[in-house]
């Protein structure tokens, strides 16, 4: 079901009884839910603002791509997004869909991408496409593709003590935080060490050491969870939780994720 926001030059309508299908050129009608649609009405023609986020899913079965795919496409359309999930990394090819969208997801841990696919997304990007993901989904996509993690801000490298660690998300105090609001949480599944590029706006931190290993003779450090950054145009945005689908099942992973996607597909700031 999908809720498109829209918009009326004097009026809000809260009332769709009298509109059922609506087609926009896809393969199939898209239904107009009861939510709130505000028409915007020029000479007796409604222009319809459509959003599309394309879910990228697939690479190793061991992060629930699938699953977690399915959480974030019925997020998306509580959004207000047309959604559609390719299981193929040659929709990057396809120039005239990638230029369409406001929004690419990405949920593909591992595997391998060629020249011209990742020619494809990053271009895409470069013009003002946002791009958005998890975990290993994003940042451990494509491990031997260096302009892929220049892209996306990092790569993971790490996590020590593997699944079931339990830590604390911090999220950051600064202005314009995307994630102000979300109070600090404890979480339970892996403790993601990346590395990660000095460019990036972190928005919120985890502490290292937990688990014992080589690196805790290096002391306490902040290692950044979620942060945002720019290719061009477009806004990138990653969470690095999300191990497995039930992460999402803690309301504040789920509310982070949420918040940054819809930054990453606006055009403007908020």
């Amino acid at each position: 079901m999908v809720s498109l926001q829209l918009f009326h030059l004097d009026s809000f309508y809260h009332n769709t009884a009298d509109i059922d299908y609506i087609n926009f050129g896809f393969d199939e009608k898209v239904k107009i839910s009861g939510d709130i649609i505000n028409p915007i009405n020029y000479e007796n023609k409604v222009e319809f603002i459509l959003r599309k986020a394309l879910i990228v899913c697939g690479g190793w079965t061991g992060h629930e791509p699938e699953q977690v795919s399915e959480i974030f496409k019925k997020m998306l359309e509580e959004m207000g997004f047309v959604v559609e999930i390719s299981r193929s990394l040659d929709v990057y090819l396809d120039t005239e869909k990638m230029n369409s969208l406001s929004l690419i997801v990405t949920q593909w841990t591992m595997g391998e991408i060629t020249e011209e696919q990742c020619k494809g997304v990053t271009e895409a990007v470069d013009s003002g496409v946002g791009i958005a993901g998890t975990h290993g989904g994003m940042c451990d996509a494509y491990r031997q593709n260096t302009t892929w993690q220049f892209m996306t801000g990092g790569q993971w490298v790490a996590h020590p003590g593997n699944d079931g660690i339990e830590f604390e998300v911090n999220i950051g105090k600064q202005k314009n935080n995307i994630l102000a609001g979300i109070e600090d949480f404890k979480i339970k599944t892996e403790h993601y060490y990346l590395h990660v590029d000095p460019a990036v706006k972190v928005l919120a931190t985890t502490l290292f050491p937990i688990a014992e290993g080589g690196h805790t003779s290096n002391g306490k450090v902040k290692m950044p969870v979620a942060w945002t950054k720019r290719w061009g145009k477009g806004k990138v945005f990653y969470n690095a939780l999300g191990h497995l689908a039930n992460v999402f099942d803690n309301k504040s992973a789920l509310e982070m994720t949420k918040r940054g996607f819809e930054w990453a597909a606006r055009k403007e700031d908020i």
